[in-house]
């Protein structure tokens, strides 16, 4: 199963591109399921080491909800939106909460496979820096990062929304970046996959 995480809090245009990624997916064959913190509750990580001592979050919110398709997830896909040329808050707050999905089980990451989708309002507005706290987070805990490879989606799929959702549908090149991850994406997905059953 592949998982798509929408840090998000609007319904626009990183749903929109998230949803796209995944149906491309869907067409493959792959199973997918979308979260996203739109109307959710997911606090930030109080760095308490609950999760250390309990092996589950004192945080008892929604949050709940996704621990466990991350843990039964082959692949997470990642997209956020591009807040002051990052992350945004609520992806940001769903990486660091994952700190006690590690606690319970530090291999609960490893082998899977992950990419990051950015979504700005300018033309550079900081879409490569967001990726690159994704492409940090799964390097710290085990996941086997994904790029579109050079010319056109260097660290992942980045999107042009002009802060609008037609702008980011009139993402040509967006697109393109999207197909060149998700190529990527999918042929580690199978590598592994072949490698296990040997």
């Amino acid at each position: 199963m592949i998982i798509g995480v929408c840090g998000s809090p609007r319904r626009k245009a990183t749903e929109h591109v998230l949803r796209a990624a995944l149906d491309m997916l869907a067409k493959q064959g792959f199973e997918t399921e979308f979260f996203t913190v739109r109307g959710k509750e997911i606090g930030f990580c109080r760095h308490c080491d609950y999760c250390l001592r309990n092996k589950t979050c004192a945080v008892d919110d929604d949050m709940h909800q996704l621990y466990p398709l991350l843990k039964d997830a082959r692949g997470i896909i990642i997209a956020t939106p591009v807040y002051n040329s990052g992350i945004s808050a609520q992806t940001k707050a769903v990486m660091d909460r994952c700190r006690a999905l590690v606690a319970a089980d530090r291999n609960c990451f490893r082998y899977k496979v992950g990419m990051g989708i950015a979504v700005g309002g300018d033309r550079v507005g900081g879409q490569e820096l967001a990726i690159q706290q994704i492409l940090t987070f799964y390097i710290l805990n085990g996941v086997i990062p994904v790029s579109g490879g050079a010319f056109g989606a260097n660290l992942g799929a980045t999107f042009w929304s002009k802060d609008t959702l037609e702008g980011v549908k009139e993402d040509e090149e967006g697109f393109r970046s999207l197909r060149k991850t998700i190529k990527k994406f999918t042929q580690s997905l199978e590598e592994l996959e072949t490698n296990r059953r040997k």
